[in-house]
């Protein structure tokens, strides 16, 4: 009998062969982040570097490694942000496509299941290097010594380094350099190191790569460590690297050309990142879950820029921005926690009335070019696929690697970053989401998707905070997946349809069953964080305020067997029955249920918004049955109901889970003991009372 394993991994082969039926090379690729979750210090908190980051990448790379056939350790240059005073370390993974190996040279040190005492010779290595490179048609041009340098690399500091030039016999003018020098890896092992120039095409990177493995041999070095600027990849070699970003590292994966592979790259990594102790989530000690804290990032383009569909069909870019226009889902249902205008995934509709009227002008206007350009794509929508400050890194659809020519190396490249979505906890979830926006992009690159923009006003952050109504949204994704020939099966809908974290409890009451989840809040900044005195990569927001959603429905209500219409609801109000909630009245495929929304602060902050207003923590309300002498009292907790001390962090998810339905505590009432409702809600209009949610904090300043 096929298992659960073996029946996603054939609905992901026959969306392979959906996607390769339309005629479409897509390839896709992720940056999946971990973290040490157990770890409350600053590296694995809110900052990049420190600690033993470094050391905890050098062993994933290590594990990954051994999983990944044919890999070459390169230490590249990283990226160097602004207030850092050198580039962050980089290892990378370059390999084969077809894993075959093909660096015949020395092991990087990382590879050595033991220390090499042997000191490497650093004359006979530039003269065997010579050469090599003299084989392949480069003769030295000119050879410098220079003392000690400092370089980006923690292993340690070079004492010795040698720069060698050479020319090219056939290119007039071509020069490489190349720096040579010893470096410390441990106080009895230094390794010899080579710095590697840009080189910008993958045969001359392999002549390059060939004639250093040779000389290095020949020299009898018992390892090398290959660094400098990242070699180029294509359909034949791949780069995989990993690097630090705040709280998290991060694996920038190699593109795939199929989700099949996809799913083959992200077990491998997910697998060695638990090997070495980091995971894809966060686990606090009352049981909420967290992802790791740096996203899980999905791109999308083709084998070449020139091939991928984004630039052989500039119009599919605008029909991405109104599909995801039309559907929330795709902003909020997969998302991290920092969303909304503030976010790290902002809606081009986010941004105000003014940039949402704009944008509807411009695609209009990019609509009506008989002969669209991908330049010119770039040009009318980098205004708009951005953040408030202008930031195209932080926008939901990110196309700043799409046909930007003012980034350079990086810019043109066909790409479209996906960013409204949290790392996924398994490398199956990872997949499944990126069968759907490859099934999306598929769809639309068949279908003319030209509906006018919806100006959602108030409704984006009301109605669709709620789980219930994203997920009826999510279902009119999927079915017009299904009508384009685009449907993802089974087991891949499974995956995505499941999202247990969010669920807070359910408690049993008779007749009905009450569900509480965790709903989308919208966090604002703090302070004028884009001025140039708020520098640096992290920003300040209030995180105090927080939404859940009621879900009421019959007990025993399934997808095989609704039940009938009850004869009379439950009343929900406020506990001090100062506010009954006006529970909307709903239908899905289990039949008729309750659906309402709470707003309510849930800490004080130590700097935030509203300092006068306190905490409303514990939650309760009053679930009332009418003609009935008992009431129930139900509290949602932020912490252990008794006030107990938790022993620590959840030791896995199942413990996580059992902490949140311990938050959920249920108590029989008399009806004497509370307020009648109906005769409270008379005496006062409530502000926050709104169609989808009450936002429980204007009911307590109105109360004071």
């Amino acid at each position: 009998m096929t298992d659960v394993s073996d029946a996603f991994d054939q609905a992901v082969l026959e969306h392979d062969e959906a996607i390769a039926s339309s005629g479409l090379a897509l390839w896709v690729g992720s940056e999946p982040t971990f973290t040490d979750r157990y770890a409350q210090t600053p590296e694995w908190l809110h900052s990049p570097l420190g600690g033993e980051k470094e050391l905890r990448a050098q062993e994933l790379a290590k594990v990954l490694a051994g999983r990944m056939p044919g890999t070459m350790i390169l230490r590249s240059t990283g990226r160097r942000y602004p207030g850092e005073p050198v580039p962050r370390w980089n290892i990378g993974h370059y390999r084969r496509t077809d894993g075959k190996p093909f660096w015949q040279g020395p092991p990087d040190p990382l590879l050595c299941a033991e220390a090499v005492l042997a000191e490497p010779d650093l004359d006979t290595w530039a003269s065997t290097l010579t050469v090599a490179l003299g084989d392949v048609g480069w003769r030295l041009d000119a050879a410098s010594e220079t003392g000690p340098q400092t370089d980006n690399d923690s292993v340690g500091d070079a004492d010795e380094v040698r720069k060698l030039n050479y020319r090219s016999n056939e290119v007039k003018g071509t020069i490489l350099t190349f720096s040579l020098s010893l470096t410390a890896i441990t106080p009895t092992h230094r390794s010899a190191r080579i710095e590697l120039p840009a080189l910008d095409s993958t045969p001359l990177c392999q002549e390059i790569l060939n004639a250093i493995a040779c000389s290095a041999l020949d020299a009898g070095l018992p390892t090398l460590i290959v660094a400098g600027e990242a070699p180029p990849s294509d359909e034949q070699f791949e780069l995989t690297t990993i690097t630090p970003d705040p709280a998290v590292i991060e694996i920038n994966s190699a593109p795939n050309a199929s989700a099949a592979q996809f799913l083959w790259r992200s077990r491998h990594i997910y697998d060695s990142a638990a090997a070495v102790g980091l995971a894809p989530f966060r686990l606090y000690f009352n049981g909420a879950v967290a992802d790791s804290g740096g996203g899980g990032h999905i791109t999308l383009g083709g084998p070449s820029p020139q091939t991928s569909p984004f630039i052989r069909q500039p119009a599919l870019v605008l029909r991405l921005v109104r599909f995801f226009n039309h559907h929330p889902a795709l902003s909020y249902l997969f998302a991290h926690d920092f969303v909304g205008s503030s976010g790290i995934s902002v809606r081009p509709d986010e941004r105000g009335p003014d940039a949402f009227d704009e944008l509807v002008l411009e695609l209009e206007l990019l609509s009506h070019i008989p002969e669209l350009t991908p330049d010119q794509v770039w040009q009318g929508l980098a205004s708009f696929l951005c953040d408030v400050a202008g930031n195209s890194h932080r926008a939901e659809l990110n196309i700043e690697k799409l046909w930007n020519p003012f980034l350079k190396g990086r810019g043109q490249l066909g790409l479209i970053e996906f960013r409204a979505l949290r790392m996924p906890q398994s490398a199956e979830r990872a997949t499944a989401l990126a069968c759907l926006l490859r099934a999306i992009v598929a769809m639309l690159s068949v279908t003319d998707y030209d509906q006018p923009l919806i100006d959602w006003g108030r409704a984006l952050h009301d109605r669709y905070a709620l789980p219930y109504y994203l997920e009826q949204d999510f279902q009119q994704v999927f079915e017009r997946l299904v009508e384009a020939g685009f449907g993802l099966a089974a087991p891949i809908e499974q995956v995505l349809r499941t999202d247990k974290f969010r669920l807070m409890g359910k408690v049993e009451l008779p007749g009905y069953v009450l569900e509480l989840r965790r709903a989308m809040e919208f966090w604002p900044l703090l302070g004028d964080v884009t001025s140039e005195e708020q520098g640096g990569s992290s920003r300040l927001i209030d995180s105090s305020t927080t939404r859940i959603e009621l879900r009421l429905r019959p007990a025993g209500a399934s997808a095989d067997q609704a039940l009938a219409q009850p004869v009379e609801w439950p009343e929900i109000a406020l506990f001090d029955g100062s506010l009954p909630l006006p529970m909307r009245t709903e239908c899905d495929r289990r039949g008729e249920l309750k659906v309402y929304g709470l707003r309510y602060r849930r800490f004080a902050p130590a700097q935030g918004l509203h300092p006068s207003l306190g905490p409303q923590a514990p939650l309760s309300f009053l679930v009332r049955y009418p003609g009935q002498q008992v009431d129930y009292r139900i509290s949602l907790h932020e912490w252990e109901p008794y006030g107990a001390a938790y022993p620590g962090l959840p030791e896995d998810l199942a413990d996580a889970e059992f902490r949140r339905r311990q938050r959920v505590t249920v108590v029989k009432i008399g009806k004497e003991d509370v307020v009648d409702p109906v005769a409270a809600s008379r005496s006062a209009p409530h502000r926050g009372v709104g169609e989808y949610c009450v936002d429980l904090r204007f009911a307590i300043s109105q109360a004071n």
